[in-house]
């Protein structure tokens, strides 16, 4: 059996390291409640003004929408690849009735936050929640640890998606089923990276990667998963998150152009869902 113990070695690439330190992107209204996603926006308003209080639920909506595609999950022992402060962990708990839910980040600021915010869950006896400091690429933990893996926005940080689909073979049992969200480019055209690159400063940063859907796929069937199923789920997410960009940035700014990118199709977000074989 592979263990892994301690803390990882593996480097926080730069624009991460920028994005998920002292500045806290969490504590910006532009994200709020502790969520550092896009949100999932089907079933809210946008015709209406948009509160704090609608841009906090599509971002909970997201962590149930990709929950609900690891259903059943009641008694199980979940991973989260990415947790940042930990909340999405709490719902995964809270409701949707995991065992344990262990939430792993690969930056120390991000986890020292998530233990601040879960102080009850970390506290409990026995505890529903534990934080991990580690990377996607190499997770501290024993071979089929898990029952379920999870990954809500952060994939498109990951440097090496073969390791990290190779680490989620080997941390989950068999039968084991994973889903990862983000955003990728739609197709194999590697021209939509460069495109990405001028379009949005995420992707000129380095802080996003522009992976595409035919390499994450195939990354998955070559670490061994089987049953992998992608679905688009960005109509209900470009939107609203461009509707709520647009109290604070103005057309033509880069931020923006995440709604451009979708609807000239070289950017969507997707669930891609995946199992190890039980043989």
């Amino acid at each position: 059996m592979t263990q892994r113990s301690g803390a990882t070695q593996h480097p926080i690439p730069p624009a991460v390291q920028e994005a998920y330190g002292p500045a806290d992107l969490s504590s910006l209204s532009l994200f709020g409640g502790g969520f550092i996603n896009f949100g999932h926006w089907q079933g809210i308003d946008l015709d209406r003004p948009l509160t704090e209080h609608d841009r906090i639920s599509s971002q909970q909506a997201m962590y149930r929408h990709v929950l609900d595609t690891l259903a059943p999950t009641g008694g199980l022992r979940a991973l989260e690849v990415g947790c940042g402060l930990g909340v999405g962990a709490a719902v995964a708990i809270k409701a949707h009735g995991f065992a344990h839910v262990t939430g792993m980040d690969i930056h120390p600021q991000q986890l020292e936050r998530a233990a601040r915010a879960n102080a009850d869950l970390l506290d409990r006896r026995p505890a529903q929640l534990c934080l991990a400091h580690g990377a996607a690429e190499e997770m501290p933990f024993a071979d089929g640890e898990f029952d379920l893996l999870y990954s809500v926005e952060a994939a498109q940080h990951f440097r090496d998606l073969g390791a990290f689909a190779r680490e989620t073979a080997r941390v989950l049992r068999p039968g084991g089923r994973a889903v990862v969200a983000s955003f990728f480019v739609p197709g194999a055209d590697a021209a939509g990276a460069g495109q990405l690159a001028g379009m949005l400063d995420t992707f000129a940063s380095g802080l996003d990667v522009a992976h595409t859907i035919p390499s994450v796929v195939g990354s998955l069937e070559r670490a061994g998963l089987a049953g992998v199923r992608v679905t688009s789920i960005g109509a209900s997410v470009w939107p609203g998150w461009d509707r709520w960009l647009a109290r604070t940035w103005e057309p033509g700014t880069w931020p923006r152009n995440f709604l451009r990118a979708f609807d000239e199709g070289i950017l969507d977000y997707f669930t891609v869902t995946a199992e190890r074989p039980l043989g």
